[in-house]
């Protein structure tokens, strides 16, 4: 694949970029709904038509400060070219279908960002990368569970304290309507922080290509492109990684699925802000454990929740090789 692309092979590219952006929405579908679903609060295919359409809108109350992070923060633009955009891509969606086919909750996030990582340093070297974007991505991948954690334990033990007088009864009726409410605003977070992993990348492949003109941005059918693509994927939904999230870890009540979202959301919405590209995953399991260690320690299935952070930890270097194979690859075709 060479430097410079003919008009089809790049529509070709960004096409894959946007099966990407499908498979993000579908794997991460979960992410958005699996607390809802677990509390019977909506059913399955009610819950991802309501997370679709807050993914879509969500590029309505952002920036694009996370696209402009991928883009040109991760690895130098000027090393990007279209076959370490394929390299990239093709890393992040290998890796997405092989955890989606085991039901496994990793992060498409870091699969893209470590597809983007061992194409790019297969082609220049580790002067690729920008160390200082890396590194508050990196720190990302321990802070944002933390953060859901410690947010949602401090929801459930203040709306607990709140509600002590209570009936169960009138509290889980009070919940499941406000849990429409936090589901909506997790699914705003999701669509807001994980579309623009898409933009960036389309971005940077049309400023490599010189369609940018001399300034980095991210061109507004990009922006809608990939709503959509994120929306049409969240539709389908990821049923394995449901179960995993809405039950396996810990059983949920309408009170704790609404303060394990609201946690989540909190945290996805800071993120975003500051242009960090964090894992919805990481975040709601994080939510998810917090308010389940909120009712006991071994309310939570700590087996599973350690099979899950192995796959955060292997996420990324797994990526990246596929990502270099992927580009080495293209290479004997060039």
């Amino acid at each position: 694949m060479d430097a410079s692309l003919t008009l089809p092979l790049l529509i070709g590219l960004i096409g894959i970029a946007l099966v990407f952006d499908f498979l993000n929405g579908l794997h991460d579908a979960a992410n958005s709904i699996a607390t809802i679903v677990s509390t019977r609060v909506l059913k399955p295919q009610y819950a991802v038509f309501w997370a679709a359409f807050f993914n879509f809108i969500a590029f309505m109350f952002f920036g694009l400060h996370v696209a402009r992070t991928i883009g040109t923060g991760i690895v130098d633009a000027g090393v990007v070219d279209p076959r370490v955009v394929f390299g990239a891509l093709m890393g992040a969606i290998s890796w997405n279908v092989i955890t989606w086919m085991f039901g496994i909750p990793s992060s498409s996030s870091h699969a893209l960002i470590g597809g983007l990582l061992g194409a790019g340093v297969t082609k220049s070297g580790f002067g690729a990368i920008v160390w200082g974007g890396l590194g508050k991505t990196t720190a990302a991948i321990v802070l944002s569970p933390l953060v859901g954690f410690s947010l949602a334990l401090v929801l459930v033990l203040i709306v607990s304290w709140i509600l002590v007088r209570q009936t169960p009864f009138a509290v889980d009726n009070a919940f499941r309507t406000l849990q429409f409410a936090s589901a909506s605003l997790y699914s705003l977070g999701h669509g807001g922080n994980d579309a623009q992993k898409t933009m960036g990348i389309i971005a940077v492949l049309l400023y490599s290509q010189g369609h940018l003109g001399s300034d980095f941005y991210v061109p507004f059918w990009v922006v809608i492109t990939c709503q959509i693509a994120m929306a049409s994927g969240t539709l389908l939904g990821g049923w394995r990684i449901v179960r995993t999230m809405g039950s396996r870890i810990t059983r949920l009540t309408p009170m704790q699925g609404f303060c394990a979202e609201t946690g989540g959301a909190i945290t996805l919405f800071m993120a975003t802000g500051l242009g960090i590209p964090v894992s919805t995953t990481h975040t709601i399991t994080g939510a998810i454990v917090g308010v389940g260690a909120a009712r006991r320690v071994s309310a939570v299935r700590w087996n599973v929740a350690g099979s899950i952070v192995v796959a955060w930890v292997v996420t990324m270097p797994a990526a990246a090789l596929i990502g270099a194979a992927f580009y080495l690859i293209c290479g004997l075709f060039s």
